[in-house]
């Protein structure tokens, strides 16, 4: 069965093109144009057509959380489907090796997702955030080979604070093995951050959080993120964990290099109340989430069809360059730039049909409609 979208504007990361249209056929996009289109067995309309969103860092949705096995990391996804992220990595907080073992096998098992993304356990204890220091640890060799054979070739990501011992060692380990290594979680400056690109990471993990902020003499690892153009930076733009002026700021310094992610954790797409992120309690009240008892930011209840209206309304981006972070940018820094985040011929049957306000209408994920 073919399929035609159409939308008054078809936007990618290869500019914007008014009467675009896509024809999927099967999993794949099977031509793209503007005016006249082909004929089709199935016509949809939207006032905007975009490539299906990617998320690189997420944790959970509609009161359901990645750590909590297959079935929920299944019916999570199926919320940020449905708000247009066709493609999501499974983000891990921090656990006993043991359990991060478990859950790795889970997500090697199934179908539809790009892989783990292990936030923890390698990470600061000085800034850990939202995950249990209880369980964090330096990456010592045979920690990250057992965890890589866990993984059984599906880990994706991990994030790194580069002050550990061994962690250099381990981002050489890593990215060797094909996994994007992030720099996050962190207490490192501007030169330990750059030697941790150079050793071979690529990301910066929700970039202003838990890690040090820009200062007169202190540029930290944001500036270093900025400075490198290898490297693609996070950003949770739900007005929130970084002010919406300051994004504006990291989009004009990194243009293509900025990816919009949720950070989503299971309140995601449910009511307010009181969750579990990893083994510590979360409240969420009025859409914010914070460790019980405290005032610590515990992941977000974004999604990233909010993340790109906030983008295009908030920040005044251009629709193409909003589109391109929930897209093509994400897709590149996992390196799945020629399969994923673009609507050209041969790429994935991912796209998103939105109305004149940039709220989801329909959403197609390998072809197929997400209902």
């Amino acid at each position: 069965m073919t399929t035609l979208l159409r939308g008054a504007r078809r936007v990618d990361a290869d500019g914007a093109v008014d009467g675009g249209w896509a024809l999927l056929d099967g999993g794949t996009v099977a031509a793209t144009g503007s005016g006249a289109p082909p004929p089709a067995d199935e016509v949809v309309e939207g006032a905007w057509l975009t490539p299906g969103f990617v998320d690189l860092h997420a944790h959970g949705g509609g009161g359901y959380a990645f750590d909590d096995g297959a079935e929920s990391i299944t019916a999570a996804l199926e919320v940020h489907r449905r708000h247009g992220t066709t493609r999501s990595v499974v983000s891990l907080v921090a656990n006993p090796l043991d359990a991060l073992e478990e859950s790795l096998a889970a997500v090697a098992g199934l179908t539809g997702v790009l892989g783990s993304h292990l936030e923890g356990p390698f990470l600061s204890p000085q800034r850990c955030g939202a995950h249990d220091p209880r369980h964090l640890r330096a990456p010592a060799e045979d920690d990250v080979r057992r965890l890589l054979a866990a993984a059984r070739g599906t880990l994706r990501q991990v994030t790194i604070a580069p002050e550990l011992p061994g962690a250099l060692e381990a981002v050489e380990l890593l990215a060797g093995a094909g996994v994007t290594v992030a720099v996050g979680h962190t207490g490192a400056d501007a030169e330990l951050t750059a030697r941790a690109f150079d050793a071979g990471a690529r990301l910066l993990t929700h970039a202003f959080n838990a890690m040090p902020g820009i200062t007169a003499r202190a540029p930290g690892p944001v500036l270093a993120a900025v400075a490198d153009p290898r490297v693609t930076i996070e950003v949770i733009l739900d007005g929130r964990h970084v002010h919406p002026d300051v994004v504006g700021l990291l989009f004009a310094a990194a243009p293509g290099r900025v990816a919009l992610v949720t950070d989503a954790m299971a309140a995601a797409g449910a009511a307010d109340g009181r969750y579990r992120l990893g083994g510590l309690d979360v409240d969420v009240r009025d859409g914010r989430a914070v460790l019980a008892g405290t005032s610590t930011i515990a992941g977000s209840t974004l999604t990233l069809d909010a993340a790109l209206r906030t983008a295009v309304t908030t920040l005044r981006l251009d629709p193409v360059a909003a589109v391109t972070a929930v897209t093509a940018t994400p897709a590149a820094a996992l390196r799945l730039g020629h399969r994923l985040g673009r609507l050209g011929p041969g790429f994935a049957a991912d796209a998103v049909l939105l109305d004149e306000d940039w709220q989801v209408r329909a959403v197609w994920a390998e072809g197929r409609r997400v209902r």
